[in-house]
């Protein structure tokens, strides 16, 4: 195992857990149009799906508390005379969509207020859209010169409000000012757009295209600041810009037809460390990039598996893979400001199954703590716009303002921050003051640790051999300190400390004769310890009893006498243990003297340990 290295990631563990299909979307008509999109959308009050409907085209709006299997018939948003393509919610007013469809329009649409799938109505009534956009030209398919006149993506600003990004295949992208309904810039390519995305001020737009051209466009001036050659494969590419930083992601294929992703710098023409190959599944990969948490998803269209990486040092660190055995043609994810901070939710998808029902699925990083986690939870964009359509028009840009998700956890009004806001730590407990404790401890250590019972006041209060005989019984309690020595006056050197930590030698300690005559009763009282802390450098030297040396002589006479006495009961004993062990083993014999031994030897050993 030597040199393997482990990459420090609070989002390392970060896994995804599906749900339960009795509480996920149920019963809904996917459109099963082959165009290259998403077919879903998502915020944190409906999500949009492409219905499969006839008699022109439609898509459904869900509220996101109405789980469950849905009626067979329920409100539509109709108005398209052709299947919708694509759908995009305002990021600064959760009840305004747009679509996109075949028949060269874009809608916007108002969510009825207190819009649900339940009625009790005879005939269910539709939506009809608020605003016609009208502006993409018919063009001439290459290989049949039939006319075709979709739009087949639209796509919000991220920072602007009103202002709203559709693809056609007239080879144009159209900016459009939703308020006005004017079509105020386009941008020309070459060839059919295959996906869009904008920058976080909402002033760059990064675009692929059927040419294998991946283009950066500074949008007001309505030209591309670079362009640089993408992904050699025939089939579709996708790009996502990285929110604030500088990089856009693509996901495409080789010309072998492998999965690749790569990542970008606008100006260059490779992208940074090459591109990556994935693996040689044939659905195209759809890219969504988390800001919050630095996190890129990449899901693909005919499988069930959902990867993840970490942006860190201009690399991609794969972090994991959700795994499901249902396949996916759409998917979906909530915005920040929509995640369920109780749960340690960072990332919320919501994927559809079998062209039948929709299914959220929780990516959380597990966490035991029961409060915020604001490592975890920087600042979201909130719903307010930086700027306004007019001053967007005008060259104006910025970030949206920001909203503090501890003010969502604590079930209060969101709290505003600016775009910039970094959130400082609360004075809690560091690292380093939590460790302070433990540091203080080894300093405490050395106070009188007890091993064992100090002996008693009863027993103090004895002749000199009994608490001799103390002694002898506790050898191990001589290493710790006595608080009711009888020589409370006299206590242990500090340059004789090491002998406490012999247990061997208390009663040879009295041996040891120093030159000095005040030395051997100072010796010998260092194992009749006085209370902790009651020692003095003045009282080690003051007066001892006459009495000392003498008792001293007798207390080593003694412990020789009581020791001979307690060997001999020693052995007593485990004569009697061996014994009565072998009288048991014959008491089946039913002999009424051998019982009757039996109890008199117990008798005599009970005596004895007594």
């Amino acid at each position: 195992m030597a040199g393997r290295f482990v990459r420090a990631s609070k989002y390392r563990h970060i896994f995804g857990k599906p749900t339960k299909k009795d509480i996920c979307y149920d019963n809904i008509h996917i459109s099963r149009n082959a165009w290259d999109t998403n077919l879903v959308k998502v915020n944190p009050e409906y999500l949009s799906v492409n219905w499969d409907s006839s008699g022109g085209g439609a898509f459904a709006v869900i509220p996101l508390n109405e789980r469950g299997k849905l009626p067979d018939q329920i409100p539509l948003f109709r108005g398209h005379t052709a299947t919708v393509l694509d759908t995009d919610w305002n990021p600064f007013n959760d009840n305004i969509i747009a679509s996109a469809s075949e028949d060269g329009k874009v809608f916007i649409w108002e969510v009825p207020q207190n819009f649900t799938l339940y009625t009790d109505a005879e005939e269910v009534p539709h939506v009809s859209p608020v605003h016609k956009l009208g502006g993409h030209t018919r063009y001439r398919n290459q290989l049949n010169f039939a006319p075709i006149n979709y739009v087949g993506q639209v796509l919000f600003n991220p920072a602007a409000e009103n202002i709203l990004a559709s693809a056609s295949g007239d080879f144009t992208i159209k900016l459009w000012d939703v308020g006005t309904g004017q079509n105020a810039l386009t941008l020309k390519h070459s060839d059919i757009v295959q996906s869009l995305s904008w920058d976080a001020s909402g002033s760059m737009l990064v675009t692929t295209s059927r040419d294998k051209k991946i283009r950066v466009w500074d949008v007001r001036q309505e030209r591309p600041v670079h362009e640089a050659p993408g992904h050699a494969g025939a089939k579709n590419s996708r790009a996502v810009w990285m929110g604030e930083h500088n990089r856009f992601a693509t996901t495409g294929f080789s010309r072998m037809s492998e999965r690749q992703i790569a990542l970008w710098e606008p100006g260059r023409n490779e992208p940074i460390g090459g591109f990556t190959m994935i693996d040689s599944i044939s659905g195209v990969c759809m890219p969504f990039w988390d800001d919050g948490s630095n996190c890129l998803y990449l899901a693909g269209k005919g499988d069930g598996n959902i990867r993840y990486y970490e942006y860190e040092n201009d690399k991609f660190e794969y972090l994991s893979e959700y795994k499901s055995a249902e396949p996916q043609r759409g998917l979906a994810f909530m915005p920040r400001r929509g995640i369920n901070v109780h749960d340690n939710e960072v990332m919320r998808a919501y994927k559809t199954v079998n062209d039948a029902y929709v299914e959220p699925i929780s990516f959380t990083v597990p966490r035991r703590a029961e409060t915020f986690q604001a490592d975890i939870f920087p600042p979201a964009i909130g719903n307010k716009p930086a700027v306004s359509a007019s001053e967007w028009l005008g060259g104006k840009s910025g970030i949206p303002a920001k909203i503090d998700l501890e003010s969502i956890y604590e079930g209060t009004a969101p709290k505003e921050v600016p775009s910039d806001y970094k959130p400082i730590p609360k004075p809690e407990p560091s690292p380093l003051p939590k460790a302070a404790p433990k540091a203080v401890e080894p300093k405490e250590a050395p106070k009188p640790t007890v091993r064992s019972p100090p002996p008693t006041m009863a027993d103090q209060k004895g002749s000199i051999s009994a608490m001799a005989n103390k002694y002898q019984d506790n050898e191990e309690a001589e290493e710790e300190e006595d608080e009711t020595s009888s020589f409370e006056e006299i206590s242990k050197p500090p340059q004789r400390g090491n002998v406490r930590a012999d247990p061997p030698k208390p009663v040879t300690v009295p041996k040891v004769q120093p030159s000095s005559s005040l030395a051997t009763p100072l010796t010998a009282s260092s194992h009749l310890k006085s209370p902790a802390g009651s020692a003095t450098p003045t009282q080690m030297l003051s007066p001892l009893p006459k009495n000392v040396e003498n008792s001293l002589d007798q207390i080593k006479e003694l412990i020789e006498k009581q020791t001979k006495i307690i060997n001999s009961q020693n052995d007593k004993i485990g004569q009697l243990v061996i014994e009565v062990d072998s009288l048991k083993k014959k008491v089946n014999s039913g002999s009424q003297d051998q019982s009757e031994r039996i109890r008199q030897l117990e008798l005599e050993l009970e005596e004895a340990r007594s």
